[in-house]
């Protein structure tokens, strides 16, 4: 698995999203919202849960939102339901496009998110017609310094029960099934490592390489999916050229 063009998108969109925060906290907030309506308040049972928790800690969202949104989701609240749903498409140059949303009305939604592909250059396809090039994995990663052990972060990582490990000079990429990944970075994390970013994602198993200015036009389209409040996660195989 390439863990430097993987990690180079990573930072390329949670750059575009560290300047859009408001937008981040109301998505989070709909995960957190539909994750305690469909399962539960305790994070120790329910798994959605803890993990849209773990996202609102990461993206430094203030404890009195979660908990709102909490007490909301706890209310009975008439009409208020989210359903999951998924888009595929292509972005300009070919890349392919797979978006998550969580709506309350699929009509606007999906009238929305075509409009997005229509006006940046891509093109809304038939569902399958790009997941086969994507697989849902576990991902979590460590920046290497020198106190950084390879050989023993490899051994408690499949310990642990990953699946894959990939180290460079600058950072380990661990992979795990959606299944274990909560389980494994609970594991690390007690034997004292820290994570730049830990998520259940969408990793392509084939990639398009494009040129940073060319890049951009790809990231239009992401944007304009990205700012939709109702779209959760944007995956694509862009691979951006170092």
């Amino acid at each position: 698995m390439a863990g430097h063009s993987k990690w180079s998108n990573i930072k390329h969109r949670k750059g575009r999203q560290d300047a859009k925060k408001g937008k981040v906290f109301t998505k989070i907030s709909k995960e957190i919202f539909a994750a305690v309506r469909s399962g539960g308040d305790d994070p120790d049972t329910n798994t959605k849960l803890r993990m849209a928790l773990n996202k609102a800690k990461s993206a430094n969202m203030p404890n009195e939102n979660i908990d709102r949104t909490i007490k909301k989701a706890n209310g009975n609240i008439e009409g208020v339901s989210y359903e999951e749903i998924t888009y595929e498409g292509y972005a300009p140059h070919g890349i392919a496009v797979y978006v998550e949303a969580l709506t309350d009305n699929k009509n606007r939604t999906a009238a929305e998110v075509r409009l997005a592909f229509n006006k940046n250059n891509g093109n809304l396809g038939e569902t399958g017609c790009v997941s086969f090039m994507f697989d849902r994995k576990g991902l979590l990663i460590i920046e290497v310094d020198e106190n950084f052990d390879e050989e023993a972060t490899l051994l408690k990582a499949i310990e642990a029960g990953a699946e894959d490990v990939s180290v460079s000079n600058e950072r380990a990429e661990i992979y795990t099934s959606p299944e274990d990944f909560e389980e494994v970075k609970q594991q690390l994390e007690s034997d004292g490592y820290n994570f730049i970013f830990s998520e259940v994602t969408m990793i392509p198993t084939t990639k398009t390489e494009l040129d940073e200015q060319t890049a951009d036009e790809v990231f239009e389209l992401i944007d304009a999916l990205e700012d939709n409040d109702d779209v959760q996660n944007v995956y694509h195989n862009l691979d951006i050229e170092s």
